[in-house]
């Protein structure tokens, strides 16, 4: 690697002050050169990054334009005025980031940066589930294919699934994919909630003992779950929510020590907003959100790969569903 020079050194500076309790310095070092080139990438090609809650702080902190969760990553996407949106997330998030911007050019910087939910279910399985319950409402959460939301009514989030499970004023709702999330929000409301088996890899993998044990080793740790994990595991939690909510609770609340049952890079990312609450991380590395590297990233910007594109025939009736989400 060639040796930054002393201007570009000076340029990321300041970006590492903001990750330095997070990143060793031999890390940044190894760093500092691609930051230093996104940077300037994105300002010859009108680009920005929006990056994903689960990123690691280097990509998060050091080189995002827009970060958070699924639904604010959405709803902001709308909002972008770029030629180029690289998505620092897995496969369907550029998917539906293309939906709402068809006009721009969307990249994903790794291809195979999937999601086990997303791969649970088929277009097919929708209309199928359509023809066992005939008229009952479809809500997909965006963790999804562009195929997948085309079969739906309405897509949703962890952080608004309530909200459109309720806009709908059906006595019974089908929600697809994950079928813990489902449960989670089914003991919320009156609505009869008709769940599909698929399961997030990183959150299913949390239990109820994790979290006694937890309490046990750090008996005033507060406990903040995500509504993918297990009904029993948000049950043992003190606050269950998105990751937009639980970074929102630990900033509102100022828990002294806390636990994110989530995905490991969260911790880091709100640790840095947060230096004054101590982050006990018995945390999930989720294999598809690491496949996004600086690297790549940088690839992506240098040589337009790999551009996300959606059959029109598809991308309307998602794009659709999408947009009524963001209408409620």
């Amino acid at each position: 690697m060639a040796k930054l020079s002393s201007a570009a050194l000076a340029r990321v500076s300041p970006l590492y002050d903001r990750v330095k309790r997070v990143i060793p310095p031999p890390e940044w070092a190894v760093f500092a050169e691609d930051v230093d080139a996104i940077l300037a990438l994105k300002r010859e090609r009108n680009a920005v990054v929006l990056a994903h809650n689960y990123q690691t702080p280097e990509i998060f902190h050091g080189v995002a334009d827009i970060v958070g969760d699924s639904l604010l990553l959405a709803r902001e996407a709308t909002k972008v005025d770029a030629d180029i949106i690289v998505l620092a997330g897995v496969h369907f998030m550029a998917e539906t980031a293309k939906l709402l911007n068809p006009e721009k050019t969307v990249l994903i910087p790794d291809l195979a940066a999937g999601c086990s939910l997303a791969e649970s279910i088929t277009a097919e399985d929708v209309r199928l589930m359509r023809q066992r319950y005939p008229g009952v409402p479809v809500v997909t959460y965006v963790n999804t294919s562009a195929a997948v939301k085309a079969e739906s009514d309405i897509c949703c989030t962890s952080g608004n699934a309530l909200k459109v499970v309720e806009s709908l004023g059906a006595e019974r709702v089908i929600m697809l994919p994950d079928e813990y999330l489902a449960q989670n929000i089914a003991a919320q409301t009156n609505v009869k909630i008709i769940a599909w088996k698929g399961h997030c890899e990183v959150h299913e993998l949390f239990t109820a003992s994790d979290v006694r044990q937890l309490r046990e080793n750090h008996p005033d740790v507060t406990i903040l779950a995500h509504p993918e994990c297990p009904p029993e595991v948000v049950a043992e939690a003190d606050f269950s929510g998105s990751t937009a909510a639980m970074s929102d609770y630990v900033g509102k609340q100022r828990p002294p020590r806390v636990v994110l049952l989530t995905e490991c890079s969260m911790s880091d990312n709100v640790s840095v907003l947060h230096p004054d609450v101590e982050f006990i991380r018995p945390c999930n590395l989720c294999p598809h959100m690491k496949r996004i590297t600086l690297k790549n990233i940088r690839h992506a910007l240098e040589t337009g790969r790999h551009e996300v594109t959606i059959d029109p025939a598809i991308a309307a009736p998602a794009r659709r569903a999408v947009e009524r989400m963001l209408a409620i």
